[in-house]
C-alpha cells in the first residue's frame, strides 16, 4: 500500500481574513463567477465583507441559503443554483455541514471550491470528503473527492463571535485525531485517502493533541469574551488544519464510527458532530483496552472544556439494550472506520464498551462534585 498525504491548496487564517477573500481567490486564479453557500448567521456577519472583497477583485457572486442539512436533496439544490448562475467556484461559508455541502456540489460540477469556516466546530474545512446525512439527521454515507479544497480561509474574528459550544465541539472532533491515527498506524490500515499513513500525518495529529491540552481552556475563555487571543488562534489551527490533515491522512477508527452509530438514535440529533465523537473516543479507549490513565486524561480534558462524557450528555438519558444494539450495529456497518482497528469487533463488544465508557464518565463527574 502506497503512503498518501492530502492537503488543501492554500490555508489562510487570522483576524479579519474575510477581507482578503477576493485577493486570495484571485491569487489562485479563482476569478468566478462564485456561488456562496451559507446560513443566516454568517451572512449577517460577513455579507458586507464578501461584497467589498470580491467586488475589489472583480469576482461576481451570488448567495445560496443553506437548507440546514448536508443531505442529497440539499446538495442537488446547490448544484442547480450553481448551474443556474454559471458558477466556476463554489464558496462554503459557515459550519461543517455548509462546507460539506459546498464541497459535494463543487465536485459534482467539477469546479473549484473554497471553504470559509465561521466556526472551529469540526475538522471538515480542509478535507476531500463530505459527511452526508438523511434529511432527518441520521448518518447516510461519506463522499470522497479527487482533491482537497483549493483554498481554506478562516476568519478568527468570526470564530470568536460564534457560540462557545461550537469551538468546544471542534475540540472534541480534534481530540480524537491522534488516538485514531495511532490505531490506524498500529493496525497498518488505510487512511481516509485509501493509502498508508505518513509520518507527517502522525506528527501533525500529535501536535493537534498537544495544542488542545495546552490551550483548550484558555481558548474557551477567549470565545466566551468574544476575544481573539494567541491561544484561540492555536486552537483554531488545531481544530481546523491539524485535525483536518491528521484525520484524513492519518485515518479514523472507532471514535468516528460511534458517532455514526449514535445518529441511529433520534435523541442524539440535536448534539453536534464533535460532541458525539468525543464520547466515541471514550468508547474507543475502552474497547482497545488502553491504560486507565489515558481514559482519565481524556475525561479530565473533556470536563475542563465542557465536552460530553456520558450517554445522557448526548441525549440518551435512558438507553435500553435494543437501542444500544442498533447503535452498535450501525457503528460496525460495512465500510465503517471501526474496522480499521487491529482486531475484529462484534456488536456486543461495542455495547459493552459504550456502557463502560458511560459508567466511567458518570464516575468522573461524581468525583468532581464536592460533597455538600
Amino acid at each position: 500500500m502506497l503512503a498518501v498525504f492530502g492537503a488543501p491548496g492554500r490555508y489562510v487564517q487570522g483576524r479579519g481574513a474575510t477581507e482578503a477573500l477576493g485577493a486570495e481567490m484571485a491569487r489562485l486564479g479563482l476569478t468566478g463567477p462564485a456561488l456562496i453557500v451559507t446560513s443566516p448567521a454568517p451572512r449577517r456577519l460577513l455579507a458586507a465583507s464578501w461584497a467589498a472583497s470580491l467586488d475589489a477583485a472583480g469576482i461576481g457572486f451570488a448567495v445560496h441559503a443553506f437548507g440546514g442539512e448536508c443531505s442529497r436533496a440539499e446538495i442537488d439544490r446547490v448544484v442547480a443554483a450553481a448551474r443556474g448562475q454559471g458558477a466556476r467556484v463554489v464558496v462554503g461559508a459557515g459550519g461543517g455541514k455548509v462546507l460539506d455541502t459546498a464541497r459535494a456540489a463543487a465536485a459534482t460540477l467539477d469546479v473549484a471550491v473554497v471553504t470559509c469556516p465561521t466556526t472551529a466546530s469540526s475538522d471538515a474545512p480542509c478535507s476531500a470528503l463530505s459527511v452526508v446525512y438523511t434529511d432527518g439527521g441520521a448518518f447516510d454515507r461519506y463522499l470522497f473527492y479527487r482533491r482537497n479544497p483549493d483554498l481554506v480561509l478562516v476568519d478568527t474574528a468570526a470564530v470568536a463571535r460564534a457560540p462557545v459550544r461550537l469551538l468546544v465541539a471542534g475540540m472534541g472532533d480534534a481530540l480524537a485525531t491522534w488516538f485514531e491515527a495511532r490505531t490506524v498506524g498500529e493496525a497498518r490500515a488505510a487512511n481516509q485517502l485509501h493509502g498508508a499513513p505518513t509520518a507527517a500525518a502522525g506528527a501533525l495529529s500529535r501536535l493537534c493533541h498537544d495544542i488542545l491540552l495546552a490551550d483548550g481552556p484558555a481558548a474557551v475563555r477567549a470565545v466566551a469574551a468574544g476575544a481573539v487571543t494567541p491561544a484561540l488562534e492555536r486552537v483554531v489551527e488545531a481544530n481546523t488544519l491539524l485535525s483536518g490533515l491528521g484525520f484524513e491522512s492519518g485515518g479514523l477508527a472507532v471514535a468516528h464510527s460511534v458517532h455514526n452509530g449514535l445518529t441511529a438514535a433520534a435523541a442524539t440529533h440535536p448534539y453536534l458532530h464533535g460532541e458525539k465523537v468525543a464520547f466515541g473516543l471514550l468508547v474507543q479507549l475502552v474497547v482497545e483496552g488502553r491504560p486507565d490513565r489515558e481514559l482519565r486524561d481524556v475525561l479530565d480534558f473533556s470536563a475542563a472544556v465542557g465536552l460530553p462524557t456520558t450517554l445522557a450528555e448526548v441525549g440518551l438519558t435512558e438507553p435500553d439494550g435494543p437501542g444500544l444494539e442498533r447503535i452498535a450495529r450501525r457503528c460496525l456497518a460495512d465500510g465503517e472506520t471501526a474496522h480499521h482497528e487491529p482486531f475484529p469487533l462484534e456488536p456486543a463488544m461495542i455495547v459493552d464498551a459504550v456502557r463502560a465508557a458511560d459508567a466511567a464518565g458518570r464516575d468522573h463527574r461524581a468525583a468532581r462534585v464536592p460533597a455538600s
